[in-house]
């Protein structure tokens, strides 16, 4: 089990689940591909700085994808809700 985490495999299982939750909210629920890639994106890119992380990368590639999930779930929530506001009138 070492080697799942040490090589960081364990996350690209995660990564691998994600896309084909992303597949299967755009074609079950007619989801905009937009709106699901927004929905996933900064777990997606947290996930990559704990891939960065455990398998031994330079700080700036775990410190790069944490800062971008911040203002990328920020645009998901602006977006998430005009359209609830939009949908309430």
């Amino acid at each position: 089990m070492t080697w799942l985490f040490a090589k960081g495999h364990a996350v690209d299982i995660v990564l691998l689940v994600m896309a084909i939750e992303l597949s299967w909210l755009v074609r079950k629920y007619d989801w905009r591909i937009s709106d699901a890639c927004l929905r996933l994106a900064p777990g997606a890119l947290m996930l990559l700085a704990l891939r960065a992380a455990l398998t031994g990368q330079d700080w700036r590639w775990i410190a790069l994808p944490l800062i971008l999930s911040f203002p990328v779930h920020l645009i998901d929530l602006a977006r998430s809700t005009s359209r609830l506001s939009k949908d309430e009138k």
